[in-house]
């Protein structure tokens, strides 16, 4: 059993777990699966099926029995792993497997057979290999690009196919789509005909591709996320290439993705990696090539396995590699952009916390605000069990930078916890106690019921005491929303920027093989099971809501798709007792000061009206499910978005980058 930790909010990986990116000393996988596999469930997989229940039984938060009412739950959640946007099954195919919709609890409790979530991905795989086939096939005629139709790209919440006819409709449209994308490059027929049969060719490659294994973690996974989004199962396989990514010792770009529908998505940016270092991309792009050195040719990825792509994106330290992405907001076909990155190691030092003195104008004199910037909650538990009493912790490194500042003069203080997806409890509490003086931090409930009160764990005092902001956004998560909770329920200072992420569940990682033995000599993975709910000191959960901050910014991040509250199978938001603590007077009159003060700068702030129409533009780009499918339609579109993205700007401000930024936010330096 592993420590549990605040952090993470990265989704539970499917087919095509998500993969950290750095270098390895291999060209390809060496174990490869062959071509067309006979899909089918072995004993070891009724083993680990029979142990994760009885885990999830006796030790997820929920407390469920895995009956008939939780089997057509996981029905639901493995079609949707499967085909989500609805482009393979039929209606008549939905219909046929209702027959299993009480019957997958038995086969995961009670050693029964997993055949029926293997006949599920049978015909999966017969229908994705008839549908490729057809793709393909179109492609010997040029479409007509002047027939006025549109392509309904997000079919999340449309019907099923009820015929044949209706899914190749469906698909001819797919197909012209793609086709269209590359025109609007200015690609010639020829080349595009080229590129798409290569695609669709390395999607039935792929589908070709997947084994047992796969198709029994794809199960496993769909299972889990039907308890909630954190809880997750690793094949043996995968673990193992998670612990070695989790060592650092690879090089590459410091991101975690995800294979989505047929594009590779970035998940998450990993602090101190070369990505996040260069701050271009952003969780939600899709990466649609990728290219060798400064001018390798960019091979288009779209529909690759994952692990193929990775192996594309990993190279020798200090070597360039080009990403070709289309934003995580924009429509099929819209401009992509390339960003290169120079492979590196995660750098610790980038990793952590950072200072700075920003000086502000205002009421005839300069104020000099510090600014501490924390992108994690780490700490080197391996030098502090050696002994070495100078371990590298947040709380350490914090304190560090507040007495630096505080010997250069600083008038106010802000703690920048933007993007922070969490990390260690310990610093977490530890670093709360930096400016509280003695007293709770956070309350722990875990699955039987209990209640564990975890005290302020810096026993100094407190570092710093003058005025105090902590900015946050849509992605701080976890540790930073018990950190940023603590400063607002002790009235220590005032919280800025967005809605928090809403993660207040606790997790805890099974190795299975140290609980059963393995029969079969192959391994069972691991299993990672969420144990328990954070709640605040006035009793409430942090889980779903996450912290709302007292003064709030507008932001390009969107919270109606970013956030534990968007997630189906999310724990509720609730609330326990209150424990004893001491908070100092309100600080109410102050914020209400600052909000009246910021309202009265904005109305002749020209940042702050590009950003409102930056963000109008952006919800109506999301809110749209359709495109057209004529070219000189799409065209005009494109240069309608760019003269609208152009008038937006005023003439005094600094142009913004060539890419609109998802994780923008108001307020982020020096802009502000």
């Amino acid at each position: 059993m592993m420590r549990a930790t605040a952090g993470s909010t990265r989704r539970a990986p499917g087919i095509a777990v998500w993969l950290i990116l750095f270098f390895a000393p291999f060209a390809a996988r060496a174990d490869a699966p062959e071509s067309n596999p006979e899909l089918a469930p072995t004993e070891r997989h009724e083993q680990i099926a029979t142990l994760v229940t009885d885990f999830i039984e006796r030790s997820h938060y929920r407390r469920v029995d895995v009956d008939d009412e939780y089997s057509g739950r996981i029905l639901d959640a493995y079609i949707d792993a499967l085909d989500g946007n609805r482009s393979y099954f039929l209606q008549t195919d939905i219909d046929r497997f209702q027959r299993y919709r009480d019957q997958l609890d038995d086969a995961l409790g009670r050693e029964k057979s997993l055949e029926p979530a293997f006949a599920i991905f049978r015909v999966y795989r017969e229908r994705a290999h008839r549908q490729i086939r057809y793709a393909i096939g179109l492609l010997e005629e040029e479409p007509d690009f002047t027939v006025d139709e549109e392509f309904r790209f997000d079919r999340e919440n449309a019907p099923w196919a009820r015929s044949q006819e209706e899914l190749d409709e469906i698909w001819r449209k797919r197909v012209k789509n793609d086709a269209l994308s590359l025109a609007l490059t200015d690609k010639p027929w020829d080349e595009v005909r080229d590129i798409l049969e290569k695609r669709y060719t390395r999607f039935q490659t792929r589908f070709e591709q997947i084994n047992s294994d796969d198709v029994f973690e794809t199960f496993m996974n769909s299972y889990a996320r039907t308890m909630d989004p954190h809880s997750s199962y690793l094949s043996p396989r995968n673990s193992e290439e998670y612990q070695i990514q989790m060592s650092l010792s690879y090089f590459g770009i410091g991101a975690s993705l995800q294979m989505e529908d047929e594009y590779v998505t970035v998940m998450n940016i990993i602090p101190g990696g070369p990505a996040a270092i260069d701050g271009e991309l952003e969780p939600t792009d899709r990466i649609t090539a990728v290219g060798q050195g400064d001018d390798g040719e960019l091979v288009d990825v779209i529909g690759w396995r994952l692990d193929d792509v990775v192996q594309l994106i990993r190279g020798p330290a200090g070597t360039t590699v080009r990403l070709q992405i289309l934003p995580g907001n924009s429509l099929p076909g819209a401009q992509e952009t390339v960003l290169s990155l120079v492979r590196d190691q995660v750098k610790l030092e980038e990793q952590a916390a950072k200072s700075e003195i920003v000086t502000i104008p205002q009421e005839g004199r300069d104020w000099r605000v510090g600014v501490i910037t924390v992108p994690s909650f780490y700490r080197d538990y391996e030098a502090q069990r050696d002994g070495d009493r100078n371990f590298t912790s947040t709380t350490r490194d914090v304190e560090k930078l507040i007495a630096e500042l505080e010997e250069e003069g600083i008038d106010g203080l802000i703690v920048d916890l933007r993007n922070n997806g969490g990390g260690h409890l310990t610093e977490a509490t530890a670093l709360s106690g930096l400016f509280i003086d003695r007293g709770p931090v956070v309350q722990l409930r875990d699955s039987t019921g209990r209640i564990s009160v975890i005290d302020d764990q810096w026993k100094k005092g407190v570092a710093y005491d003058g005025p105090l902001a902590v900015l946050v956004n849509r992605f701080s998560a976890s540790a930073s929303e018990i950190f940023a909770a603590a400063i607002q329920d002790y009235e220590r200072g005032v919280v800025i920027g967005q809605q928090t992420f809403g993660k207040g569940s606790v997790q805890n990682l099974y190795a299975l093989d140290r609980f059963q033995r393995d029969r079969s000599g192959e391994g069972l993975g691991q299993l990672t099971l969420t144990i328990g709910k954070y709640y605040r000191v006035t009793g409430e959960s942090t889980q779903h809501r996450g912290v709302d901050p007292d003064i709030t910014l507008p932001s390009m991040i969107d919270s109606s798709e970013v956030g534990e509250s968007t997630r189906e199978t999310a724990l509720p938001w609730d609330r326990i007792r209150a424990t004893r603590y001491s908070a100092r007077e309100p600080l109410d009159p102050t914020i209400d000061l600052l909000s009246s003060n910021f309202e009265k700068r904005l109305e002749s702030d020209p940042d702050y009206d590009y950003l409102l129409k930056d963000i109008e533009a952006a919800q109506s780009m999301r809110s749209r499910t359709t495109v057209s499918l004529r070219l000189e339609e799409r065209k005009k579109e494109r240069e309608r978005l760019q003269a609208e993205r152009l008038a937006r700007e005023n003439p005094g401000r600094r142009p913004p980058n060539a890419r609109q930024k998802t994780n923008s936010d108001p307020g982020s330096r020096p802009d502000s």
